[in-house]
């Protein structure tokens, strides 16, 4: 989300990063270029001023000319300062929590926005990681205004395998919530979501009928959910619902597009409301917490592998990734394991996000220079082995490696090729175990 932005501002620390005194013309010509980054990336105007100003305030000070490493220090106050903007301090990580009430008790969230924002998919994916926290989840479907926007709640609530209350022909939106409520006391349902209504603009009716659905719902928690590509216009209309319904937070969507960021280092500063979650693709599992300092690293393009490795831990667990490593050190890492890992890394998300929370690589690689047709020809091929083969490698002569070929739409000698690369994967990988091993041992306090 964030390339042009991180290219440009990484561009203005690494100029004063590395040196060993700088001047105050040094911070005011790093600030200038961070700040024109800000604009073009559509930042709030007000918000750009305060960032560049609190900025300059803070890096013209002593702590920064007279240290060791003023560049470090200068690198270290840009980091903290955009952390801020993001709604990070303190309290953020409060803030930030759902504020769900406990097992014996019913809690409601208002999912609110206009048609397009992606409000009524983000419910279902909100329903999808409070129920892999433990709680049970229902499906609201007050919004009675948008054709076909129950039908899609349905459908999203079966992929999930999360309820969803809906009444046909129903025209009270409050009625429809009030039944809802009815049906989950009687089966043990701790949180209700309840989709409302949007429409293409903010209008008297709509704000009246939320006004409506508030009163009787007394929520828990009301969040707005906004689309990152519309930029200042997202800014806007979450300082009007906050205004005429109020909020306690926000979730931004399509933040894995290829928008300029703006949206997400204005919306705390502006409407004082945290940005809670963040959706970043398409599939019911593409929602993350938002987090303000993983943020600032990525944007600042010191990456974030703290939710890679998140990630990571969510597709495979430790035993998995122990007999792995066992095999790797033993040479017996097979094509099945192959296959395995290439779903795995399926199941993580897009490879370009994965990419972006590497220290360095934001904006370095673009969408374009992922192949991701060999990804799939990998899977295919490798999905048109049977498991002896998959097991054995060595087995796959010429005349295995036509069916094989045939099998998956490819032709001999890419079947041959993926072989060869296996081969060559399994020894480098191998070698890198080992390495690590060996490091291990030797650092303080490592095996002897």
């Amino acid at each position: 989300m964030f390339d042009k932005l991180t290219q440009k501002i990484s561009d203005a620390l690494r100029f004063v990063a590395g040196k060993s005194s700088i001047s105050e013309k040094n911070i005011e010509d790093a600030v200038d270029a961070i700040k024109m980054a800000l604009l073009e990336a559509d930042v709030n105007l007000r918000v750009v001023r305060r960032f560049v100003n609190s900025t300059i305030e803070e890096a013209k000070g002593e702590k920064v000319l007279r240290a060791v490493q003023p560049g470090q220090q200068f690198v270290k106050i840009v980091h903290d300062k955009m952390v801020s903007y993001l709604g990070g301090g303190p309290d953020s990580a409060e803030a930030q929590d759902l504020r769900l009430r406990g097992p014996d008790l019913i809690s409601r969230v208002l999912m609110l926005g206009l048609q397009g924002s992606g409000k009524t998919t983000s419910s279902a994916k909100l329903a999808l990681r409070l129920k892999k926290e433990g709680r049970k989840p229902l499906l609201v479907a007050c919004d009675l205004v948008r054709p076909a926007a129950v039908e899609q709640l349905v459908v999203l609530g079966g992929q999930i395998g999360v309820p969803v209350h809906r009444e046909d022909g129903a025209q009270d939106s409050v009625k429809v919530y009030r039944s809802a409520l009815a049906w989950a006391e009687q089966n043990l349902i701790d949180t209700l979501i309840i989709d409302t209504t949007g429409r293409l603009q903010i209008d008297e009716p709509m704000m009246a009928e939320l006004s409506r659905l508030k009163d009787a719902a007394k929520p828990d928690e009301m969040l707005l959910v906004a689309d990152a590509m519309t930029g200042q216009s997202a800014v806007d209309i979450a300082k009007t619902f906050d205004e005429k319904i109020g909020l306690s937070g926000i979730i931004l969507t399509k933040f894995d597009s290829d928008t300029r960021g703006g949206a997400a280092l204005s919306l705390k500063t502006i409407t004082g409301k945290p940005l809670k979650f963040v959706g970043t693709g398409e599939k019911p599992e593409d929602f993350e917490p938002f987090h303000p300092d993983r943020i600032a690293g990525r944007i600042l393009g010191m990456g974030d592998v703290v939710s890679l490795v998140e990630k990571a831990q969510e597709v495979i667990d430790e035993k998995e990734a122990l007999e792995l490593q066992s095999k790797l050190e033993k040479e017996n890492f097979t094509l099945e394991d192959w296959l395995n890992q290439l779903r795995a890394i399926k199941k993580m998300g897009s490879l370009q996000s994965m990419l972006e929370m590497i220290p360095g690589m934001q904006g370095r690689i673009s969408e374009d220079d992922i192949d991701k047709a060999d990804f799939k020809i990998q899977e295919v091929i490798l999905s048109s082995m049977t498991r002896k083969e998959r097991a054995n490698h060595l087995i796959i002569g010429p005349s295995r490696r036509g069916r094989i070929a045939r099998g998956s739409g490819t032709s001999v000698a890419e079947v041959a090729r993926l072989i060869k690369k296996f081969e060559k994967m399994r020894g480098q990988m191998k070698k890198m175990v080992k390495m690590g091993k060996k490091t291990a041992m030797q650092m303080p306090g490592g095996f002897r």
